[in-house]
């Protein structure tokens, strides 16, 4: 059952969604377009405004109610018609615990696995979040969830008036219930944090799957987007996705190459991590490195 009030908990061991501290939050008044029908705010997390003639769809609402509200009020000064839609592209609180400040009317939609890791998890990552520091508890507090309007299993369309967004769950990467967003005709691919821009895959715990990642990455490159807007980092475009797939088959070979040579996967940690570092001089979160290392060790027979 979906929590309506969020609790403390504790000894929560999840590892930290992202690994270096993370920007404060959401800011107001610096919404970026990006297409005709696509706009972006650069943040902890980045966010994306769809704007139809009929409908609005916001994807992500930022960390806990003050940064939901910031991101509600962005998407009402661009809203064209009078529905308004809302997506989150996984559960971490980051991208989903500011639901609250969003109209009562707003229809809040999610793949289904996305809210079965909610209610299993999402209080734990709540609590883990808050310890991280006094800011993040203050965004946190009285947190309020509610259950999704719409759940889906692979694939829903919306048509928004003169543009259509299709909501996508492609199976496991960064979480268990990642969801991509691409928008027609603008070809907007808003990738959650399954392609960023030359940040290190975040695979914070059992549920991440290398193997999962990079079955995405090969689903999605056929949209071959003209832009994408990343749950983290800077905007890009279609080359995005070759760029995800280079390192983490990288990653992914040499992972595998040291499992067979019985090597321990903290060794092999520390070695893919040097390595890497040192050919991918321009990639943050280096120190994600040895957690991607055991999910491969893991899918490695």
């Amino acid at each position: 059952m979906l929590l309506a009030k969020i609790a403390p908990l504790l000894g929560c061991t999840i590892a930290f969604a992202q690994n270096p501290p993370a920007p404060t939050g959401v800011p107001e008044n610096a919404t970026q377009r990006v297409s005709e029908h696509v706009y972006a705010i650069l943040g902890f997390p980045n966010i994306g405004i769809i704007v139809g003639n009929r409908a609005t769809l916001v994807v992500d609402t930022g960390m806990g109610a003050p940064n939901g509200a910031i991101v509600a009020r962005e998407a009402a000064k661009l809203a064209k018609g009078p529905m308004l839609y809302l997506t989150t592209t996984h559960f971490h609180p980051e991208h989903a615990s500011g639901v609250q400040a969003f109209p009562a009317n707003t229809i809040l939609i999610r793949p289904a696995v996305q809210q079965d890791e909610m209610e299993k998890h999402g209080a734990e990552f709540v609590q883990m979040f808050s310890s991280r520091s006094a800011l993040y508890r203050e965004q946190l507090k009285d947190l309020q969830l509610r259950p999704p309007d719409l759940l889906f299993d692979r694939e829903l369309k919306l048509d928004l008036g003169g543009i259509t967004a299709r909501l996508m769950w492609f199976g496991p990467g960064h979480t268990q219930g990642d969801e991509l967003i691409f928008v027609e005709p603008d070809s907007v691919l808003l990738s959650g944090d399954i392609v960023e821009n030359k940040l290190v895959p975040s695979m914070p715990n059992a549920d991440a799957s290398a193997k999962g990642w990079l079955a995405i990455l090969d689903k999605i490159a056929p949209l071959h987007p003209r832009h994408i807007i990343p749950d983290h980092g800077t905007l890009g475009d279609g080359s995005l996705i070759a760029q995800e797939h280079t390192f983490l088959s990288d990653l992914q070979t040499r992972a595998q190459d040291l499992k067979r040579q019985n090597i321990p996967v903290e060794e092999a940690g520390r070695r893919i991590e040097a390595d890497l570092k040192t050919k991918y001089p321009d990639w943050g979160s280096s120190a994600a490195i040895p957690n991607a290392v055991r999910r491969v060790y893991a899918e490695t027979q």
